[in-house]
């Protein structure tokens, strides 16, 4: 099976570091990425959050694809219910005017942030449906509005002669059944939620209903990802991420991801080690090999040809440093070609 290999990069800032420098890092992921044959390159957005730097996808995609040349760059993804369907459109048709066949619009439905942020993005509105609003945005990016629709005539400008891939990101069979019934793409959450991911998949696998949009289902699964050159450093760059994960459950949103040393020294109750070996599942650490073989048995038990690695890490070094053990152990430079700018990406089938 060919594997697909992809990064979801959340623009972590460390501490005692600040966003303009998350956002450099990122940027220098996206470039590394892009030499390194890495298939696509998604950022998230998140509100109100300290530790990640990320609020705005759109804008930073336009950078990153000016930065970069073949590797596909999206949203992973756009928080759809706090914006109107219409304006999401118009955003992703510019973006691909700019970079035809690069572009992915991946969509969430979850908050981003704490509930004074949505209210704030929001102000007041209605709860949208989501899944009208999916519904909409896929008429908008296709110009299949039907006649009937509440804005028959309307037309997302500037119109372009391709559409962006459309992704549904969930953690949950709820969100693999629309995007089942809606005809998108699917990518899985595992890194959010290690439960219930393969039995979504299969869901979304037996549901696919072809669209305007794709004939055939495609799906993917992410996954937290710390690779080394061992298994015993790869476990100890990982504590630093162990850390954050309890201080994210436990209600603690300070700035900055925590340290390997703050981790270290961190008194761990017993609720928290429980934790820390529960959150384990949703993560895959060790040496090149090891991770190569955990990531392959991962892609074959959701059945899909395609994983996104999600890697923070306290030291961009490592970071970076993961990334590259990761292409080199799948050979992504010998496997993975430059897309045909003329060609629109083919469904998985």
């Amino acid at each position: 099976m060919h594997l697909r290999v992809s990064i979801l990069d959340q623009s972590p800032i460390a501490t005692g570091s600040d966003a303009s420098t998350a956002f450099a890092r990122t940027t220098a992921v996206a470039k590394l990425a892009d030499d390194l044959g890495y298939h696509r390159f998604w950022v998230s957005e998140h509100h109100d959050t300290p530790r990640l730097a990320g609020s705005s996808p759109e804008v930073l995609i336009a950078h990153l694809a000016a930065n970069t040349k073949r590797i596909r760059v999206g949203s992973g993804g756009v928080m759809l219910p706090h914006y109107s369907a219409y304006k999401v459109a118009e955003n992703f048709r510019v973006l691909e005017a700019l970079y035809p066949q690069r572009i992915d619009l991946g969509l969430g439905r979850a908050p981003g942030g704490m509930p004074r942020a949505r209210m704030a993005l929001q102000e007041g509105r209605q709860p949208a449906d989501y899944a009208l609003q999916v519904a909409d945005l896929t008429a908008y990016l296709t110009d299949t509005l039907p006649a009937q629709h509440r804005f028959a005539g309307l037309t997302a400008t500037p119109v372009v002669q391709t559409a962006p891939p459309l992704w549904l990101l969930g953690s949950s069979d709820w969100s693999a059944h629309l995007a089942a019934v809606q005809g998108t793409a699917f990518m899985y959450a595992h890194f959010i939620n290690g439960e219930g991911g393969v039995e979504a998949v299969n869901d979304y696998y037996a549901r696919f209903e072809p669209s305007v949009l794709r004939a055939q289902p495609q799906a993917g699964v992410a996954v937290f990802v710390v690779c080394a050159d061992t298994d015993n450093e790869a476990d100890l760059i990982a504590k630093s991420l162990d850390l954050a994960l309890v201080m994210l459950a436990n209600g603690q949103v300070g700035a900055g991801t925590p340290t390997i040393e703050e981790a270290l020294a961190y008194p761990y109750g017993r609720y928290e080690l429980l934790l820390v070996r529960e959150n384990r599942k949703r993560m895959v650490v060790g040496d090149p090999t090891s991770v190569r073989q955990q990531l392959e048995a991962l892609a074959a038990a959701y059945n899909v040809e395609e994983v996104m690695t999600v890697t923070s890490t306290a030291r961009f070094e490592d970071r970076m440093h993961s990334h590259e053990l990761v292409a080199k152990s799948f050979n992504l430079n010998q496997t993975v070609p430059a897309p045909n700018p003329l060609q629109q990406e083919q469904s998985v089938e």
